[in-house]
């Protein structure tokens, strides 16, 4: 605010006087409100530039997915396939079961999907990309969902879940698959994993 040039030295002083002590009165009066508005304003939740988009064959990445996703505020994304896998499909002691076949033969691992891009996906800037692990590497129904996208300039973190296996190279070969992207070290969880292991891996990351 500019001073009124016309304004004599003694008006000046009394008016500054007057202003004193009317703040000294709102303090004394609303301390809370006053401490409240010197506080720096919170920082935005990471919100719909997020999303956690993942494939879940038991329910084990579904959950860590939805625990991530409650953390940050993100949006999430199932990848479905057209053709879901039964308990029989998934039985990989059995070598005649839908799993097995494709494991064994990579030509089978084409798995079709009800939807390939989420709405808005130009949107995001940061994808989380959640899996089980398949033999050592992503569950092949994520294949599609990866190598179907666009994911130039979007920075991508890999995690998966299995009872007993590492994350090994599967994020390298998911990055390799996209083709683009900024591509982060992955995380693997417990497939029993309980959310507060979850919670202290995303409050890692400073996303929210």
């Amino acid at each position: 605010m500019t001073a009124n040039p016309t304004v004599t030295r003694r008006n000046f002083l009394l008016g500054a006087a007057l202003c004193a002590t009317m703040l000294s009165g709102c303090n004394q009066g609303d301390d809370g409100q006053a401490a409240a508005e010197d506080q720096p304003a919170a920082a935005p939740a990471a919100g719909g530039n997020v999303l956690v988009a993942y494939y879940s064959a038991q329910g084990h990445t579904a959950a860590v997915a939805q625990t991530i996703a409650d953390e940050l505020g993100a949006d999430l994304f199932k990848v479905t396939p057209t053709e879901p896998y039964s308990d029989d499909d998934l039985d990989w002691t059995d070598d005649s079961s839908r799993v097995t076949r494709e494991h064994e033969d990579e030509s089978l691992r084409d798995v079709e999907l009800t939807q390939v891009t989420p709405d808005g996906w130009e949107n995001y800037d940061t994808v989380l990309v959640g899996y089980p692990i398949w033999w050592g590497i992503a569950a092949w129904p994520i294949d599609n969902f990866i190598s179907g996208n666009d994911w130039d300039g979007k920075t991508v973190l890999p995690f998966c879940t299995s009872s007993s296996s590492s994350l090994g190279r599967s994020g390298e070969l998911l990055a390799e698959a996209a083709g683009s992207g900024e591509w982060q070290e992955g995380q693997r969880f417990s497939s029993s994993v309980d959310e507060s292991g979850v919670r202290d891996w995303v409050a890692g990351l400073g996303l929210a």
